[in-house]
C-alpha cells in the first residue's frame, strides 16, 4: 500500500507521472489482490473500510518517501503535504485496490 501511495503523492503533487511509477503501482496492487484477495470463498480478507483504515495508517511513511523523490527531494514532507490533497489520494488508492480485487475474482 506504501508503494501505492507513494506514487499517487508524487503523481498529485508534481501533476505528471512516468511509466516507471505506472508499473510500480500495477505491481503493488497485483502483490495487495494476491495478499487479501479469497477466489475459492468469494471474498476478501480485508473489507473495504478495513482497505481504508490500512491506506490511512500507511499515509504518513508513504509522504515521508515521497518527499524524498518528487522535486528532486527539495521538500520537507510537512511542505510536499501542502501541495497533495490527501483524501484525494486516499480515495484514488481505495479506487485502485477495490477495482482490481474484483477484476481478479
Amino acid at each position: 500500500m506504501r508503494i501505492v501511495l507513494i506514487h499517487l503523492i508524487k503523481q498529485h503533487a508534481e501533476q505528471r507521472s512516468t511509466r516507471s511509477w505506472e508499473v510500480s503501482v500495477k505491481e503493488a496492487l497485483r502483490q495487495i489482490t494476491r495478499t487479501n484477495i479469497r477466489c475459492k470463498a468469494g471474498s476478501v480478507y480485508l473489507t473495504r473500510e478495513e482497505l481504508q483504515a490500512e491506506l490511512a495508517d500507511a499515509y504518513d511513511l508513504a509522504l515521508e518517501r515521497a518527499a524524498l523523490e518528487a522535486f528532486g527531494g527539495i521538500y520537507s514532507a510537512e511542505e510536499l503535504a501542502t501541495r497533495v490533497a490527501h483524501e484525494q489520494v486516499l480515495e484514488r488508492a481505495l479506487s485502485l485496490i477495490v477495482g482490481d480485487t474484483v477484476e481478479h475474482c
